[in-house]
């Protein structure tokens, strides 16, 4: 098939558009000073693979066009020859006065100015969810004219935060131009988060510099290199969260701009009669079971990988890319095959949201070898063991989740992913943007959506949060301190995990949304973060960034592939569990749901690093609790390098067999140190053979969410 899009040609520039169900297709040129003002009207030409061609040296930089496509009646065509078509591989968009969209030409050139991508190995990444706008929106650090911008994200001011933090990389909520849904729009109301693509290939212009945006010759795409450019530079990738499932055209009578109007028989699922089948929950759904919607994809994805340099994608709703013909996810779909093995894409980070709304469409773990995934038993695993296990010790009642099932989760969900995917196909998260905040999750029972206009009936309600007492803000300080003591739980937990990890933006220094648990369409100060902080969101920033570099510091917290007992494999942990006595795990203590003490001293066998043995110890009761530290293998000392109990850290050394104090609910984390002439080995405490038996795999659960 030809290339897609617009290209340089002799007589000036052809641009290709596909549709295999089109009778006629015409090129609209129109005046680039009013995108309304229709000029000239040129045929464009079919080959046999259903692509039409035009070639016009009128296609020059700034001028608006768009496509008029004529075609067959019938239940699954939607043709209206006398709409306007924006055309799929657009560059460049515009709005028009009238509310229609023109694609437009614009100059791609861009001086990297020898910048390359940073090379980060997949173990130590630490991926930051950001919105681009939010992050910059209320930093006076910044000039005014760029906070809430591309310009502003790659600020040095900001640079320099994430830099601080100790995050690798920056994954931006939707970028791809998007519009806010006719709902919200009647209602005087906006889609903040973006998942309502127009256009696939196009930055959103609404969150470049203003002089960017009024630059019709391609001042939106310069500016969102630029950042690209600066923060590959500071030594930071960036990833997209990328909406390929669905558009913006919504359902069967919805505002029709591009594929509906150009091939809606290919493009979108759909039943024999034309209704559309949604697997996605906004009205429809992309048909990448058809060449011409897989195409699309992944010309987008070279396009953004290749020209604007991007490190990598989470793909939303990802189960609806990989359902066949028949409507099936099988990881076997030649998309998704694509996406893992294009050449084009080699060395390109792909995240699955490996879940829909549809049919069998929760489908975590089953997605194939190139992708990580979204871990929600993780999520709720990690939930549950901290804060509504926290809420039934504090009623007297028996927690619901067993050490054994944390481990699991912690130790890289062993039981979801396959040995050839290994640990680094898990992304590690407590929270993302859709759902509550970290300090919502300790902080608020139930939802508290009403300023979205839906009567507070959006939003899950299935949060597995715990208010520790108080409903909100609280001036109680026990409750307010046993708050900030579950965030440096989860936090702890999320950062010692095997997997990659996954903070949201705000997270690190306990951001609310005051109980807003779906905030997509709050564009405001209750989702932008803030700069002015209060000392105890000073002092989780700080216990965050320390979790951050013990994390880089030890290899044993960033396994590669899963150990096996009785072997040593290189990039494995070998993992001693412990429980409060030093002792070996045994069997009926995994199943004990009223024994929530265990010990995880955690050995790396690198090949490129220093050898690191870490010992975290978590203690999920509401009592306070006596651990005696494991001893043997020639360790030494554990000097405590994190405990979750103190606002403000305090070193201290102890050694081992030696008894330490667990506050109810915490965490510790030690640094273990050895004697010098110690052989590196982690197959024993207290000089035994034989091998603990290993937390059990969970019962399969989870949620869509």
């Amino acid at each position: 098939m030809r290339e897609l899009g617009m290209h340089p040609s002799d007589g000036g520039r052809t641009l290709s558009v596909w549709s295999g169900s089109a009778t006629g297709m015409e090129l609209r040129l129109f005046d680039p000073s009013d995108p309304d003002w229709l000029i000239d009207r040129v045929p464009m030409e079919r080959d046999d693979d259903g692509v039409w061609t035009v070639e016009s040296d009128r296609l020059d930089i700034g001028v608006p066009y768009a496509l008029g496509v004529s075609g067959p009646e019938g239940p699954q065509h939607r043709f209206e020859p006398e709409r306007n078509a924006l055309a799929p591989y657009a560059k460049g968009i515009v709005r028009t006065r009238r509310g229609e969209y023109r694609a437009t030409v614009i100059d791609r050139s861009f001086d990297w100015a020898g910048v390359s991508r940073p090379e980060i190995a997949l173990d130590r990444e630490v991926v930051y969810e950001v919105h681009a706008k939010g992050f910059s929106k209320l930093n006076h650090a910044i000039p005014a004219h760029l906070r809430g911008t591309y310009a502003g994200l790659a600020h040095p001011e900001s640079i320099a935060y994430l830099q601080s933090l100790g995050v690798t990389t920056v994954q931006l909520l939707p970028v791809h131009q998007f519009v806010s849904e006719q709902r919200l729009l009647r209602q005087g109301r906006v889609n903040y988060w973006g998942y309502n693509t127009l256009g696939f290939f196009t930055p959103h212009n609404l969150y470049a510099s203003r002089d960017a945006q009024f630059d019709t010759t391609g001042g939106v795409l310069r500016e969102f290199k630029g950042m690209v450019r600066l923060l590959h530079e500071a030594g930071i990738k960036v990833y997209l969260d990328v909406v390929y499932n669905h558009t913006s055209e919504e359902g069967i009578g919805g505002h029709a701009t591009s594929l509906r109007l150009i091939d809606n028989a290919n493009y979108y699922r759909q039943t024999d009669d034309g209704q559309y089948i949604d697997t996605t929950g906004v009205g429809n759904t992309v048909n990448t079971a058809t060449p011409a919607a897989e195409q699309l994809v992944i010309d987008s994805l070279r396009y953004w990988a290749n020209e604007v340099q991007i490190d990598g994608f989470r793909f939303d709703l990802a189960a609806s890319l990989g359902r066949d013909a028949a409507h099936e996810f099988t990881p076997e779909h030649p998309l998704l095959q694509r996406i893992a093995d294009d050449d084009q894409l080699s060395g390109i980070r792909m995240i699955a949201e490996p879940w829909d709304v549809g049919m069998g469409g929760w489908q975590t773990g089953s997605f194939p070898e190139g992708f990580s995934e979204w871990n929600d038993r993780y999520r709720d695993t990690l939930r549950d063991f901290w804060l509504t296990d926290s809420r039934e010790l504090d009623h007297g009642r028996t927690a619901n989740t067993s050490t054994g099932a944390f481990a699991h989760a912690v130790s890289g969900s062993a039981g979801v992913f396959s040995a050839d995917r290994g640990p680094l196909a898990q992304v590690s998260f407590v929270t993302a943007h859709d759902g509550f905040t970290l300090a919502d999750l300790a902080s608020f029972d139930a939802k508290h959506n009403e300023g979205n206009g839906e009567q507070n009936a959006d939003g899950s309600d299935n949060n597995r949060s715990y208010n520790h007492g108080a409903e909100g803000q609280t001036d109680d300080e026990h409750i307010r301190f046993r708050r900030r003591k579950a965030m440096r739980n989860l936090m702890a937990s999320m950062l010692t995990s095997a997997g990659i990890p996954m903070l949201t933006a705000g997270d690190e220094w306990g951001r609310t949304q005051r109980g807003n648990n779906n905030a997509y369409n709050q564009d405001s100060a209750l989702t932008w973060l803030l700069w002015d902080r209060k000392e105890w969101q000073q002092q989780m920033l700080e216990s965050t960034k320390r979790l951050l570099a013990i994390r880089r510091a030890s290899a044993a917290l960033r396994p590669i592939e899963f150990g096996e007992e009785g072997k040593q494999l290189a990039h494995s942990s070998q993992i001693i569990w412990c429980d409060a006595s030093g002792e070996h795990m045994s069997q009926e203590r995994w199943e004990d749901h009223g024994d929530r003490t265990v010990q995880y001293l955690v050995s790396s066998t690198p090949i490129d690093e220093p050898f690191a043995r870490t010992l975290v110890i978590t203690h999920a009761d509401a009592h306070d609790r006596d651990v005696t530290l494991p001893s043997g293998d020639g360790m030494t000392e554990f000097a405590l390098v994190f405990d979750s109990a103190l606002d403000v850290h305090e070193d201290a050394v102890r050694l081992p067999g030696e008894t330490v104090q667990m506050t109810e609910m915490s965490v510790h984390i030690y640094e273990v140190r050895h004697a010098p002439d110690v052989t590196r080995k982690a197959d024993a405490v207290n000089d035994r053979t034989d091998s603990p038996p290993s937390p059990p795999a969970p019962t399969p659960f989870g949620t869509v969410g």
